[in-house]
């Protein structure tokens, strides 16, 4: 499911603009986790960090609120949120939840990265300093 946040091009027209999907599967993982851990009110802060192989990383964690400035994203009844910072490399993402006998996890799929590295965590962008990126140990390149 995509959360659309309205931009307004002229006085006639607003257009959508995708923030951040979040699918049915995520969403069902999402709240899941946070009954098992006992978290109900929480939401997941979904960022963007330097490192990684391939210069930056996701990671997620469960926060019990928003901090200022933060992007708050409700899917479904599942909040998301998301820093200034992260949310320029993370708009029109998708996040999913796969599960399979090789290995499951939360898979986002960036349409700002020009290269992952094959673990998926870890990804790089036109704008990433650093165009050459080396290998991560915890997948096959």
């Amino acid at each position: 499911m995509a959360v659309n946040d309205p931009i307004r091009s002229d006085d006639t027209t607003v257009e959508e603009e995708v923030i951040l999907s979040v699918t049915p599967a995520a969403v069902a993982m999402i709240k899941t986790l946070l009954t098992q851990r006992e978290l109900p009110n929480h939401a997941l802060r979904v960022f963007v960090s330097g490192g990684g192989c391939s210069g930056l990383q996701y990671g997620m964690a469960f926060e019990a609120e928003p901090r200022d400035f933060d992007t708050v994203v409700e899917v479904d009844g599942v909040r998301l949120v998301i820093d200034p910072s992260s949310l320029l490399y993370l708009q029109g993402a998708s996040i999913d939840f796969v599960d399979s006998l090789m290995g499951g996890g939360f898979r986002i799929d960036n349409p700002n990265a020009v290269s992952s590295c094959g673990c998926g965590n870890s990804f790089r962008t036109n704008d990433s300093a650093d165009s050459s990126s080396g290998g991560c140990s915890s997948c096959s390149h």
